[in-house]
C-alpha cells in the first residue's frame, strides 16, 4: 500500500502549525518517514508541497527546514485575509447551497447555546468550522484553497485571544448567515469585513525565540504517531 503524499503533507503541516517542529529546525526525510510510518518518497513529495506553501524552506548545507517568517510576512497574512474573507462571504451569498446554509445555521445555534451556558471550550473550534464552511459555500476552489492556507499559516504565527464578548461574535455570525441566505452579497461582504477587522485585533504574534540553530534536528515534543490512512485504498 502506498500512502498518498497529501496525507503525509497534512500530518507534517499539522505538526509545524502546532509547534511540534520548531521554526528553523531541520526536517530530514529519514526522521519524518520513521515518525509517520511511511517511506521517504511521500515525505519528499510532501516537503515540496509545503515549501510551495511557505511552511518549509530549503537551505544550503542544511536541506529542508521549517520556515521562519518575519513579522512583516505575518502582518501581511492578516491583511490578505481581511481582503479575501469578505470576498468569500459575498460569493457565498451568490453560490451557497441549502446544505451549506443548514450547516452554517446549525453552527450558529450551537455556538450561541455554548455561550449562554458559559461553555467556551469549543467556541474556537466551532468558529473555525463556521468560517471553513462559509469558504466552502463560495463555490470557488481557488478561493477555498487560499483561505484554507491562510487559516493554517495564521494559526501557526498567531495566538488568538478569546473575545471579551463571545455573544457579540456569534451574533455577527448569525447576521452574516442571514445575509448569505438572502443572497445579499454586499451585506455579506460588509458584515464579513467588520467581523474580520474585530477578529484581527485579537491576534498576537507567537514568540519564536529558540536555542540552537537551523541545522538542529527536529525537536519532537509529542510521541510519534503514524499517518491517518483511513480511506486509503490498498
Amino acid at each position: 500500500m502506498r500512502i498518498p503524499a497529501h496525507s503525509v503533507c497534512t500530518a507534517i503541516r499539522d505538526d509545524i502549525v502546532s509547534g511540534v517542529f520548531e521554526r528553523g529546525s531541520r526536517l530530514t526525510e529519514e526522521v519524518l518517514a520513521r515518525r509517520y510510518g511511511v517511506s521517504r518518497v511521500p515525505v519528499r513529495e510532501a516537503l515540496r508541497t509545503l515549501e510551495s506553501e511557505g511552511f518549509v524552506v530549503t537551505r544550503r548545507h542544511a536541506g529542508a527546514c521549517v520556515a521562519e517568517p518575519t513579522e512583516q510576512e505575518a502582518a501581511d497574512l492578516l491583511e490578505i485575509r481581511m481582503l479575501l474573507e469578505p470576498l468569500g462571504a459575498a460569493r457565498a451569498a451568490q453560490r451557497r447551497t441549502e446544505a451549506h446554509l443548514k450547516v452554517l445555521r446549525g453552527l450558529v445555534r450551537l455556538g450561541q447555546e455554548r455561550v449562554r451556558r458559559g461553555e467556551g471550550e469549543d467556541l474556537r473550534s466551532l468558529g473555525g468550522w463556521f468560517h471553513e464552511t462559509l469558504a466552502q459555500a463560495s463555490g470557488s476552489p481557488a478561493l477555498i484553497a487560499l483561505l484554507t492556507q491562510l487559516r493554517h499559516k495564521i494559526a501557526w504565527m498567531y495566538a488568538v485571544e478569546q473575545p471579551a464578548r463571545p455573544a457579540d461574535s456569534w451574533a455577527e455570525h448569525g447576521a452574516l448567515v442571514d445575509a448569505v441566505a438572502r443572497g445579499d452579497a454586499e451585506r455579506a461582504r460588509a458584515l464579513a469585513t467588520l467581523h474580520t477587522e474585530r477578529a484581527t485585533a485579537a491576534h498576537r504574534l507567537r514568540r519564536t525565540d529558540r536555542p540552537g540553530h537551523a541545522a538542529d534536528p527536529p525537536r519532537v515534543r509529542t510521541s510519534q504517531h503514524a499517518v491517518n490512512i483511513a480511506g486509503v485504498r490498498h
